[in-house]
Formats: structure tokens, C-alpha cells, sequence
């Protein structure tokens, strides 16, 4: 009884045990679900997990299902990125365990009773427990805002090395609340929204409507929701990056200033869509050119610091071209991330610009069908990226060491972006190739997407197998980590900015 107390606290009451719970609900979700897509049909596949797990799929509700399917999945990646922000931005232990406490109870009965609401019969009282389930997340993230909160002076910045106001306001910590305050409002938006769903407002998917000339203003709120909210997730993992890499010095200070402001400007954009749709694109605009920026300068100084790091390990003064190159790609887990970042300018957001300013002239010119995978591979793209960022984070702070922290980092790398390159190709492939012509395209970019994100899930089952089998022995990891709480986030700066917050581990912290 004592080890399984022992293994159960770990789970729930570590930063990395809540991690890997998480990633492995969602993992297990995204290997049962995804046997319903596509190419599954045609294997057979989907009609032997249906039978087996006796789900009730009607055609006519198909939008609901993926509907709930995605916000259960939405809300456990939250919990993650709270997981992470708790352990390595400093705020009181009885916050950080209130706050990881409501957001575990609340994202697990959210998607346990969601999809069980969705694919397993129609019982209200689950899908009641689901938005009770969603209530908790959401007063989660109440406590955390309230917990990040940046004009408390005990948090104020004494290292003058990171970005701050005259009086000592930390920016990166008011980057961190106005991004989860953004979340909080624009979660409001959506569930606005959601209290009309069957009293005037129908279910639909986003992508569904991009040939109607004319939108409600419940249709323009979900669409709404749906981006920003996805945007946040991707700032949130911005700034946790920025923190494990210690991100300080003049690019910290121009790059947090920025991304306040355009955090900002993105959400009241988002906003104005249902009162003012036809600026509200441009004030996005401004606002993403904002956060962009912000994180290219993370970038910039990530991998100079990367590059310093090791060559300085090796003992070298200066190194030429290759060298830093080899400097740089030396450790996968921490280049990666930043690498995930100028590779989604590739996939997402440069296919995003070119799209938004060729709409009229190339894209409505194109079938409807053509220019909805097209938006489709887009989300998907940019959610997968956030994904692939967090499975790198995890691994480097679970303990990967040597040729398996090499062989993982590349493979989920060079394998993911494999795929998203391949759906890239595929979802534009009516720039370059006749649809009569297009066979050989769809099959190649199909096969090749299919295999890099196969091969993603089988190297993260094989991360997760390996912490499963350590949770069975007696003095594992789990064991090292759980008695020793300073190894739950790997510090990375000698010098704290908050002497006056007892340390919890992390950058600055």
C-alpha cells in the first residue's frame, strides 16, 4: 500500500509525474481516435475499433463529436503548460499545488466524461460532468492568473539582466498574466458562445464556413475562439521556452515589451471579429507581427546561447562556421524547440500570409474542397508543432542522457517535420499540379506524412513505455526525482532576479 502512495503522489504531486500523466492520456486519446480518420477507413481499421469499442457514430453528428474530441485535448495541453509555468515561474507552494490540483481534477473529468458523452451514447449527466469538468480548468486558471500576478513586489526584478520597468516590474512574469488572462477571456468567448448550442445556434466545424458570404455572430465568435485561443496556446509555450533557456540580456527586454503588446492587440482583434469583422483582421495582423518578432529574437538568442554554451564546454575560444554549426546541433533537445519555431514560419505561417493576401485572386478560385484542407492543415500543423515542442521539453527535463537523448530529439524532429512538410506540400499542391495530374502528389506527401507522424507516436510510446517500467522499480527515477523536489526543473541561471521567493527550481527562479 505504502509504494502504490508512493508511485500516486509522485503522479499527482510532481511537476514531471502531472507531465507525464497528461501526455499520456493524450497520447492514448490521439492512438484510439485517430484510428477513426481517413485512411483508416479504407484499411478497415475504423470499422474494427468501432465494433470493438461499441462507440455510436451517426453521421449527422460527426461536427460534435470532433468538436468535443478537440477541446478535450485542448484542455489537457492547458494543464500541461500550467504544469510547467508552476514549476518554473516562483510563486508560493500552496499556490502551485492549488493550482495543479484543480486543473488535474478538472481536465481528466472533462475528458473522460466528454468523450465518453461524444462516442459512447448520448448520457447528459456525462456530458454535465464535462462541463463541470471545464469549470474546474477555467478556475484553474483563475488561480493562476491571480497567481502570476506582477505588481506584487516580492516578484519584483533585481537582476537587471532581464527585462523590467523602472520600479522592477518583471515583464516576463506580466507577459506570463496577460497571456493567461487573455486565455481566461477568450475561453469566456467561446463558452458565451457555446450556451446558445441548440436554442439558434447549430453545430458546424470552422472550416465548413469558409465559402459563406455572410456569418452570424455566434458563427464569427467560434470561429474567433477557436484562433485565439490556439494563439495562446502557442505564446504560452514561447515564454515557457524562453524560461528554460534562461532568455535574458537586450533581446529578453525588446522581446518581452513585445510580446505584452501583441498578446494584447491578438486578443482584442479576436474580440472585435462579431462587432467590427471587417478591421478585426487587420488589428490580428499587427498583433501577430508583434509576437512574431518577440520570438524570433528568443530564437536569435537561444541559439547563440547554445552555441556558446558548448564551445565554451569544449573549450574553445572562438569557433568558425562549422564548428558553431556543430555547436548548435549538438544537443537536439534544446534546439529543437527553436527550431520548431522557424520551421512553422515554413508550414504555418508563411503559407498563412501568402494565402491571406492571394485569397481572392488564387484560393476562392480553387474548389471548396481544396481550399478547406488547405485552412485544415494549417490548424493542424501549428497544433502538432506546439505538440512536438512539449514532448522535447518533457524529455529534457525527465532525464534523457547520451545516444538516446540524441536518437529522440533528431528522430522527432526530422519525422515531424517530415510530415508537416509532406501535408504542407499536399494541402498547396493545386499551385503546381492540374487535379488530373495530382495522383502521384496526394499519394507520395500521404505516405510520407503518415509515416513521420507514425513514427512520432511510436518514438513518444516508447518515451512513455520507459517511464511506465521505472514507475515499477523500487528505487527508479521516479524515486530520485520525487525525494529530491530541486530536480523537477533543470536550473539553468546562477543568478535569481527574485532573491526575496524561496526557489522552486528553473530559470531566474
Amino acid at each position: 500500500m505504502q509504494l502504490f502512495l508512493q508511485r500516486f503522489n509522485y503522479l499527482f504531486q510532481s511537476t514531471k509525474g502531472l507531465v507525464l500523466v497528461a501526455i499520456s492520456l493524450v497520447s492514448m486519446v490521439t492512438a484510439l481516435f485517430g484510428m477513426l480518420s481517413g485512411p483508416m477507413v479504407e484499411w478497415g481499421i475504423r470499422d474494427f475499433v468501432v465494433d470493438l469499442f461499441n462507440m455510436k457514430l451517426l453521421a449527422e453528428e460527426r461536427e460534435g463529436r470532433i468538436i468535443m474530441l478537440y477541446h478535450t485535448i485542448a484542455m489537457s495541453v492547458l494543464a500541461i503548460e500550467v504544469y510547467f509555468i508552476t514549476s518554473i515561474v516562483p510563486m508560493k507552494k500552496h499556490q502551485q499545488s492549488t493550482i495543479n490540483a484543480t486543473i488535474t481534477f478538472g481536465y481528466i473529468i472533462a475528458l473522460l466524461f466528454g468523450l465518453k458523452f461524444a462516442y459512447f451514447g448520448h448520457d447528459f449527466v456525462y456530458h454535465g460532468l464535462f462541463l463541470l469538468g471545464q469549470s474546474l480548468v477555467f478556475f484553474a486558471g483563475l488561480l493562476l492568473a491571480a497567481a502570476l500576478w506582477p505588481w506584487n513586489k516580492e516578484t519584483y526584478v533585481t537582476n537587471k539582466d532581464y527585462a523590467h520597468t523602472r520600479r522592477g516590474i518583471d515583464l516576463e512574469r506580466m507577459a506570463f498574466f496577460v497571456m493567461a488572462v487573455a486565455t481566461l477571456g477568450s475561453a469566456i468567448f467561446g463558452a458565451v458562445t457555446a450556451s446558445y448550442w441548440g436554442n439558434g445556434h447549430e453545430t458546424f466545424l470552422a472550416e465548413d464556413l469558409i465559402r459563406e458570404p455572410h456569418k452570424n455572430p455566434l458563427q464569427l465568435a467560434v470561429i474567433g475562439h477557436l484562433h485565439i485561443m490556439l494563439t495562446l496556446i502557442a505564446i504560452a509555450i514561447t515564454l515557457i521556452v524562453g524560461r528554460w533557456l534562461d532568455f535574458k540580456g537586450m533581446f529578453h527586454k525588446i522581446s518581452m515589451r513585445l510580446m505584452i503588446a501583441g498578446t494584447v492587440v491578438i486578443t482584442l482583434g479576436v474580440w472585435a471579429v462579431v462587432p467590427y469583422q471587417p478591421i478585426a483582421h487587420k488589428i490580428i495582423y499587427v498583433g501577430s507581427v508583434l509576437v512574431m518578432l518577440a520570438a524570433f529574437f528568443l530564437v536569435v538568442f537561444g541559439w547563440r546561447k547554445l552555441i556558446h554554451d558548448r564551445l565554451q564546454e569544449l573549450g574553445i575560444e572562438k569557433g568558425g562556421f562549422w564548428k558553431s554549426l556543430r555547436a548548435l546541433l549538438h544537443d537536439p533537445l534544446k534546439f529543437g524547440p527553436l527550431w520548431q519555431m522557424v520551421f512553422m514560419n515554413f508550414t504555418v505561417s508563411g503559407v498563412g500570409i501568402f494565402m491571406a493576401i492571394n485569397l481572392d485572386k488564387i484560393f476562392r478560385v480553387w474548389p471548396a474542397r481544396e481550399e478547406r484542407i488547405t485552412l485544415t492543415g494549417h490548424w493542424h500543423i501549428l497544433s502538432a508543432i506546439i505538440a512536438t515542442i512539449i514532448i522535447l521539453y518533457y524529455a529534457d527535463i525527465c532525464g534523457l542522457k547520451g545516444r538516446v537523448r540524441q536518437w529522440f530529439g533528431w528522430l522527432v524532429i526530422i519525422c515531424s517535420d517530415l510530415a508537416f512538410a509532406a501535408v504542407t506540400v499536399f494541402s498547396m499542391k493545386r499551385l503546381f499540379v492540374q487535379e488530373i495530374h495530382q495522383a502521384a502528389v496526394v499519394n507520395w506527401t500521404m505516405l510520407l506524412a503518415d509515416f513521420g507522424l507514425a513514427m512520432v507516436l511510436l518514438i513518444m510510446a516508447l518515451l512513455l513505455l520507459w517511464r511506465l517500467f521505472d514507475l515499477f522499480k523500487g528505487s527508479g527515477l521516479w524515486k530520485k526525482e520525487f525525494d529530491n523536489p530541486e530536480l523537477e526543473v533543470e536550473k539553468t541561471a546562477d543568478v535569481s532576479p527574485y532573491p526575496h521567493i524561496p526557489q522552486q527550481g528553473g530559470p531566474k527562479s
